[in-house]
């Protein structure tokens, strides 16, 4: 969908967030950068002024007056993203025609994606490839058209909806995190600027249209004096000396920032590049791009005995004991350590090794609301579409639907068609493995974090064989934190776990309130998403979960070892309707 320029909030009556407003402004004097990532909460302005940049920027085509704006929706198609064969055309004129696309359309202006970060991946994989090259090449439905795609991206996510796609986060030239706190003063301006806008738009339009020109005038004059500037080589080699302390990937980074820095000057309207616009994008550029390296961690795991009153309670961390030489519940030494257990959230975070992988074998999942197909086994593995019960409502009859495009090029002069060809049938199925990891001190004991993370190690391990996307999340020391974004499994994460630490409470509601929200995000984005979730835990909090539900396939992994369990594992299952599997099982399987 186009939007006029004149239909959106002026960009200079935007109060307060001025960051933002500068990394808009250089992408518009300099759109090589590469466009700007907003990433931030509901209420911070991320959208309208988004919006509002098509009213102040110069178009990139010089003949055009007009500045073009065109919004990606979430479940749009490749057809619709590209373009395609012109239905119409062939129709009425019985002649081959290309229907622009919003690529075609965004030419020479701005292309803005709101949650970017939910966008599907084949989209993602289009739109880098055009954003790369400048240039759309279209080869389908009988048609070979290529067309300039030259346009200033921007895009708007809310990070607590989930991480953005590495690949498409470089991309991004600049990013802006945003905060919706505001002072009074400020929230007063907002809401006063709103009303009056909302009463009389064309009114409020006219009182700041010499502000969006002069504005206008400004980066169009910035544009030409960025042709004469020229970037000192002692400031490049303090930019590479920047980046690589920051142990950012490639030079992408580098470029950007020489490029944002010339764009600084040139606004500012100096003659030459100073410390200062290097200075003064420096955050902008590594916001999104900055790797913190972590120090070499002790192989040897660390003491994980908690500080206690009564150590001689605790039963031999060395071993299991069966069944028949286990405490009974009313036994005085369980109830102790039951009691006993606010030590263990007394300690400070420490961090354990990973122990060797650990097959997961899980079995078949009942049906559930979100597919009526029969799934098949729950194991990370390539999952074809006709073992998944296929990807359209009728693939269980002889075709896959018509292909309408393909029918009409074979008898362009017959209508309806005679032979109708069918769309071929997709033969895979996205994956997300979600793994939620309870990192508090309670599964310190025993070395049940250790053998927790090789369970991750094999869950990752053929997950990437597979080609199918991971994501972790941790819960403990009293918060919920991700640990490695939706990304297609990596070859390794063992350096990754390591690193992981336990300690604290156990935040159990929040982690499923959150990866229930997660999931329902992430099944909205893709329709035909296959969602694996594995939650290991050591059953240890009082949370009541009966009322939470986690789409897709869960499977809950209890981490605790005592052969007389005191944690709520199996209950946990049963509410959240997840298969049950004990750690003891996978590790008498090991063996």
């Amino acid at each position: 969908m186009t939007c006029l320029a004149h239909s959106n909030f002026p960009f200079t009556a935007v109060a307060g967030q001025d960051t933002l407003k500068l990394a808009l402004i250089l992408c518009a004097i300099n759109p090589h950068i590469g466009g700007v990532l907003i990433s931030g909460p509901r209420g911070s302005a991320k959208t309208t002024l988004a919006r509002g940049l098509s009213g102040v920027m110069p178009a990139l085509n010089s003949h055009t007056e007009k500045v073009p704006f065109a919004t990606l929706p979430l479940g749009t198609s490749e057809d619709r993203l590209l373009g395609s064969l012109d239905l119409e055309q062939v129709l009425q004129n019985k002649q081959m025609a290309f229907k622009s696309g919003l690529l075609s359309q965004a030419h020479g202006g701005v292309l803005y994606v709101d949650e970017v970060n939910l966008l599907a991946d084949n989209l993602v994989d289009q739109l880098l490839d055009v954003a790369a090259s400048g240039v759309n090449r279209i080869e389908r439905d009988g048609i070979s058209h290529q067309h300039e795609a030259r346009f200033l991206l921007v895009g708007t996510m809310n990070p607590d909806e989930g991480e953005l796609r590495p690949q498409l986060q470089d991309r991004f030239g600049l990013m802006v995190e945003l905060s919706n706190q505001y002072s009074v003063e400020e929230r007063v301006q907002i809401v006063r600027l709103r009303e009056e806008f909302d009463q009389d738009p064309s009114a409020f339009f006219e009182a700041f249209k010499y502000k969006q020109r002069n504005l206008k005038n400004s980066i169009r004059l910035a544009r030409e004096a960025l042709r004469h500037l020229r970037c000192r080589d002692e400031l490049r080699m303090d930019i590479a000396r920047r980046c690589q302390a920051a142990n950012i990937d490639g030079v992408r980074g580098d470029i950007v920032w020489v490029r944002a820095a010339l764009a600084h000057a040139a606004w500012r309207g100096t003659a030459a590049v100073s410390m200062n616009d290097v200075n003064a994008v420096e955050n902008l550029v590594l916001a999104h791009r900055r790797q913190v390296k972590t120090p070499p961690q002790n192989t040897q795991p660390p003491n994980t005995q908690p500080p206690s009153p009564a150590p001689s309670r605790r039963p031999d961390a060395s071993k299991v004991q069966p069944p028949s030489m286990s405490s009974s519940p009313s036994d005085p030494s369980t109830e102790s350590e039951q009691a006993s257990q606010g030590d263990w959230g007394s300690m400070p975070p420490q961090a354990m090794a990973s122990g060797a992988p650990i097959t997961v074998s899980v079995s078949e999942p009942k049906q559930t609301s979100l597919s009526q197909n029969r799934l098949g086994e729950v194991m990370p593995g390539k999952r074809k579409g006709h073992q998944m019960g296929g990807y359209r409502p009728d693939s269980a009859t002889k075709g896959q639907g018509v292909d309408w495009f393909r029918s009409l090029i074979h008898q362009p002069q017959e209508w309806p068609p005679k032979h109708l060809v069918s769309k071929t049938a997709k033969t895979g199925q996205t994956v997300l493995h979600l793994v939620l990891l309870d990192t508090s001190a309670s599964t310190l004991s025993q070395g049940v974090f250790a053998n927790a993370k090789g369970v991750i190690l094999d869950i990752a391990e053929r997950a990437y064989l597979a080609r199918e996307q991971l994501a972790i999340i941790g819960f403990g020391q009293d918060n919920v934190a991700s640990i490695l974004p939706k990304v297609r499994a990596p070859k390794d994460i063992a350096d990754l776990l390591d690193n992981i630490q336990a300690g604290g409470g156990t935040p159990f509601r929040i982690a499923i309130e959150n990866a229930s929200q997660y999931l329902v995000k992430q099944h909205k984005a893709n329709a035909e998403l296959y969602s694996q979730t594995y939650l290991l835990t050591d059953g240890r909090t009082q949370a009541d979960v009966s009322d939470l539900n986690l789409p897709g396939h869960t499977v809950l992994i209890d981490t605790e070892l005592a052969a007389i369990k005191r944690g709520r594992g199996q209950d946990i299952a049963q509410h959240l309707g997840a298969q049950y599997v004990p750690l003891t099982s996978l590790l008498e399987i090991a063996l």
